[in-house]
């Protein structure tokens, strides 16, 4: 950078304080202007030569006040050199901080030498930023507290490795937080939300079912394996997966394609997985298990309902709850499911006594959370 350029904003004066000055609060100032002007100048390689060497001058021998200046000025710039930001990294708190939660110019070598040497602090700095790569996030997950790898995965942006995940899980068996974090994640591998749903119960369990698709074998495990676990809904679980003909055809193997169940996805709304859970049931396709269900008369649904062999005293609670399906308008809004639920087991529990007790007690229990969600949102309107 010749004078000429700097003259705009910094004169020979500014770069004799900046060298030279006689306080600290001089050279902090000179620092200032020269990062200011690095940073809005159109400057040619030669004059960014100059100024990065000027920094560098800076950083070997300046005061702790001139190198924060440089610091807080050039802690987001693309310009500020690696190896003075890998310098500054290093220094004091005050100075370090900044670069260590914003710096572009940081590497992903800088980054994994902090996380393996650094104290929490500075850890956690780094896991505030964001664009993390892999192998940054799996050096945190191995080296770093708890607090630290939750603060990473609250960042959708950062990326994690499912070793990375499956160590951190391993290391912080306990860590409630860690573990929502890794669940509220858009994407969670099947192996590590295995090894949550062992591990964690509660809230975290009630996150990992809502949230993710879990494997058919695997959530109806879950669902039977304790006392504690068998409150998992298959309906609402059904409802997260992309491929229902298979769930439904691992219920079946595994026993668990009831006439509960399909009456319990009925009233729920969960239409689609009726069709394929009467389609498995009755031993036909799909697009004819479609046409049998919806048919315009009662003699479809008869049928089928026969050929899947369900008790004829839950034949009437289907057919009500066909009809309601077929006389609903839908106008497109948020709330059209939520109404179609409520109105289906409103019908359903109205019309018919004959549902066996421990299904009447289930749909009670949605139609109650469903008048309470709406109390909620009339009460927030």
């Amino acid at each position: 950078m010749g004078v000429t350029t700097l003259r705009v904003n910094l004169t020979d004066e500014d770069i004799r304080s900046l060298i030279r000055g006689e306080s600290d609060e001089d050279k902090a100032m000179a620092c200032f202007r020269l990062c200011r002007r690095i940073e809005t100048a159109d400057l040619d390689d030669k004059e960014r030569r100059f100024a990065e060497e000027i920094l560098r001058l800076v950083v070997s021998g300046a005061a702790e006040r001139v190198r924060r200046a440089l610091a807080v000025t050039l802690k987001s710039s693309p310009n500020l050199p690696s190896d003075v930001a890998s310098k500054l990294a290093r220094d004091i708190d005050a100075i370090a901080m900044p670069i260590l939660e914003n710096s572009p110019s940081l590497t992903d070598e800088d980054l994994i030498e902090i996380i393996e040497a650094a104290e929490p602090a500075r850890q956690l700095a780094v896991a505030r930023r964001s664009n993390l790569s892999v192998g940054v996030t799996d050096a945190m997950c191995e080296h770093s507290i708890s607090e630290v790898i939750t603060t990473a995965l609250r960042n959708i942006t950062n990326q994690f490795s499912e070793d990375g995940l499956t160590t951190a899980i391993e290391r912080y068996p306990s860590a409630q937080d860690m573990a929502i974090a890794m669940v509220e994640r858009p994407i969670l591998p099947i192996n590590v939300a295995e090894k949550i749903a062992s591990k964690f119960s509660g809230i975290v369990f009630d996150k990992l079912v809502e949230l993710h698709q879990l494997p058919p074998q695997m959530a109806i495990d879950i669902a039977t394996a304790t006392r504690e676990r068998a409150s998992i809904d298959l309906v609402a679980q059904a409802g997260l997966q992309s491929d229902l003909r298979r769930f439904v055809q691992q219920l079946n193997l595994n026993g668990k394609l009831t006439p509960s169940f399909v009456l319990r996805a009925l009233c729920q709304g969960e239409v689609r997985l009726v069709e394929f859970a009467m389609a498995e049931l009755a031993g036909i396709p799909h697009e004819k298990a479609w046409l049998l269900v919806h048919d315009g008369g009662h003699l479809g649904l008869k049928a089928i309902f026969e050929r899947a062999q369900l008790p004829s005293n839950l034949y009437p609670a289907f057919r009500s709850a066909i009809d309601v399906l077929h006389e609903t308008e839908f106008d497109g809004s948020f709330e059209d499911r939520n109404r179609f639920k409520k109105r289906m087991i409103e019908r359903v529990l109205t019309r018919f006594q004959s549902i066996p007790d421990s299904d009447l007690n289930y749909l009670l229990e949605k139609l109650d959370y469903k008048n309470s969600s709406d109390d909620e949102g009339q009460k927030v309107a």
